[in-house]
């Protein structure tokens, strides 16, 4: 996919959370199409592997987005988390169980985190449009993947940073993916080209990167492309 022809000098610049999972590469497709001018922004933050910002890199340059900044936090230094520490990571979870409780996976406060840091580089370069890949259907019941959560932090931001409180315009989280199913979001993607082989979404893949097809995040993306009658470009175990 090709970034819109206009110059990025007339284009309005946006800040785009890129994890390197499918969801943040849609999203970040769908800013490209918007006309955004965008700045990529991922995190290092002590997760239990480091083959979504491998993917995170690959995405953003196949979007030709050539603003990339990944930023370094070392959230492992609390732990709290499946992602951020040794703790199991849950498998062979179906759907209804996936969104009855905040599973170990859940990073405390990560998203408000990556926020912050996206709302502060943001106001740097006088941007006022930040762009999430949170979904509130289908997830695994992160409290912060909710529209009451982003609604507040809209309004943070317009009140916490001398860009908002002097009137330089107003900040907007967008969420375009807010109310898709994971089938919705998947389509949307392959509309604008997006080449779901170079995403990661595996919580916990194996040494070389192949994710292990049992976590609730490879059953959710898996369930996705079933449901369009499309294969999953991504390799998975044969047993799984």
């Amino acid at each position: 996919m090709s970034p819109p022809n206009s110059s990025a000098l007339n284009r309005r610049p946006a800040v785009v959370l890129v994890s390197g999972g499918l969801d943040s590469a849609t999203v970040l497709a769908i800013a490209v199409r918007e006309g955004y001018d965008c700045a990529a922004l991922s995190f290092d933050y002590g997760q239990r592997h480091h083959h979504e910002l491998a993917a995170a890199r690959k995405i953003s340059a196949s979007l030709g987005v050539t603003r990339h900044v990944v930023v370094s936090l070392d959230l492992r230094q609390f732990g709290g988390s499946a992602l951020t520490s040794d703790l199991h990571v849950p498998k062979d979870r179906n759907e209804q169980t996936m969104s009855a409780e905040i599973p170990v996976t859940y990073v405390p406060a990560r998203n408000t985190v990556f926020l912050s840091v996206a709302l502060g580089w943001a106001e740097v370069l006088n941007c006022f449009d930040i762009f999430i890949g949170v979904n509130a259907i289908d997830y695994s019941g992160y409290p912060d993947c909710r529209p009451e959560f982003i609604e507040q932090f809209e309004r943070l931001a317009n009140v916490a940073t001398r860009a908002g409180v002097e009137g330089h315009g107003t900040f907007h989280i967008h969420t375009p993916l807010a109310q898709l199913k994971k089938a919705e979001i998947i389509a949307k993607g392959l509309e604008l080209g997006v080449d779901y082989a170079l995403t990661h979404s595996c919580y916990d893949p194996n040494n070389a990167g192949q994710p292990c097809g049992r976590c609730d995040s490879c059953r959710l993306r898996r369930a996705g492309f079933a449901a369009l009658g499309q294969v999953d470009p991504l390799k998975y175990p044969e047993a799984t």
